[in-house]
């Protein structure tokens, strides 16, 4: 029989033994010492089992509880309501991990493309990709959105999205935006040779967000970006598992400092932004760097990383996307910390460079390339004009 074991941290470690049994009855068959033995036979393979115990050193607890899955479906929100639906509520406890056996790991789709597909797409190998963010194009024309999109593809960049508060509007509209982007990427894959994967945002009402990514992809996206946690992680899989909607997923992570900012509550990081989000079908996770203004937790971030590239046994490995507060100069560090499998995420680290947005791009091109190549940022700036320029301006490291 399969099973769900999750792990919590607890506010306090007095009288664990307790609250970790009442747990594991409460949130499965209610109450067991007083029923008759025939109706606890009956229950034996609903009931929850209490897997460890830890008295931490700073007066919290850990413990660890299995929940049967003949309790539920084998689905995100099942799960997740099981686990740490009613008992998100009971004062300070974290939900930590989640570990699913084989018969449910193989219920979900996990990452279409994943690493390696799309490293196949972009023909780029055995180096981090670099995307960029449209910047500034609230209340712009579609003029202006494809100008935008060629000056990126032109700077050397592997992937461009949208903002994820690009929402659809008169004066960009999905089909059409897709449209003209589609058509500065092949300009500038005519003057380059290089191919430049474009994420459009999908967006509207929960019940719209089949057909809307549809119609994108039927206009020639070939990459979305969804806000997941404003609709949820099962949309998420219905994006991924619909047979017409045949092109990565990029999670966007808008909205769930609500649930892991706390140390105390809500959902650990890499378990909701790492784990669960390569369950549901994510190919690319992005998530806050360690190193910018909205800085996460290093601990956390690599906590993301190591969960969405992990060899597994029936999902491919999605792409960490370290993003805000990235530019040239961390490249080497970014490289270091998130390995050749992960994605370099930049905004203003790209638009704000002095020479413009292909200028920047060419900057963290050649910062990358020469990383690979095992030379030092002052050795690779000699060589390039761009990403001298940028180390003067946001200098190099952290």
């Amino acid at each position: 029989m399969g099973e769900v074991t999750a792990t919590y941290l607890v506010g306090d470690s007095k009288n664990l033994e307790k609250k970790a049994n009442g747990i594991a009855i409460g949130l499965t068959v209610g109450s067991w010492t007083d029923l008759l033995l025939v109706e606890q036979e009956q229950l034996q393979k609903h009931k929850g089992s209490v897997k460890s115990i830890e008295e931490l050193p700073d007066g919290k607890g850990k413990i660890t509880i299995a929940y049967p899955s003949a309790n539920f479906t084998s689905d995100l929100p099942a799960i997740i309501t099981t686990t740490f639906g009613k008992l998100s509520l009971d004062g300070e406890i974290k939900l930590l991990d989640l570990e699913l056996s084989d018969d449910l790991k193989k219920a979900f789709p996990g990452p279409q493309f994943g690493v390696d597909g799309i490293r196949q797409q972009i023909n780029a190998y055995d180096r981090p990709l670099l995307m960029s963010i449209f910047k500034g194009v609230i209340g712009r024309d579609l003029t202006y959105i494809q100008e935008q999109m060629k000056a990126q593809a032109l700077g050397g960049v592997d992937v461009v999205k949208d903002d994820e508060i690009l929402f659809e509007n008169k004066l960009s509209p999905l089909v059409d935006r897709v449209k003209v982007c589609k058509q500065a990427l092949q300009e500038s894959y005519e003057e380059t040779g290089k191919r430049t994967l474009y994420a459009v945002n999908v967006t509207g009402r929960t019940y719209d967000i089949i057909d809307q990514a549809r119609r994108a992809v039927d206009a020639g996206a070939e990459a979305l970006l969804f806000n997941v946690f404003s609709y949820g992680l099962d949309v998420l899989q219905a994006l991924a598992e619909d047979q017409e909607i045949n092109v990565p997923i990029m999670a966007h992570p808008a909205y769930a400092g609500a649930l892991i900012s706390s140390p105390q509550y809500g959902v650990a990081a890499p378990l909701l932004l790492g784990k669960l989000l390569r369950l549901a079908g994510a190919d690319f996770i992005l998530f806050p760097s360690p190193y910018g203004s909205v800085a996460m937790n290093k601990e956390d971030t690599l906590g993301i990383k190591n969960y969405a590239i992990a060899e597994d046994t029936f999902h491919k490995r999605a792409f960490p996307v370290p993003s805000a507060g990235i530019h040239p100069g961390l490249v080497p560090q970014l490289i270091e910390d998130f390995g050749v499998d992960s994605i370099i995420n930049a905004g203003g680290g790209i638009h704000g460079h002095p020479g413009g947005t292909i200028a920047g791009g060419q900057a963290f091109v050649a910062a990358i390339n020469g990383v690979m190549r095992g030379e030092t940022l002052e050795e690779i700036a000699k060589g390039s004009e761009e990403l001298a320029t940028a180390i003067t301006l946001w200098g190099s490291g952290k």
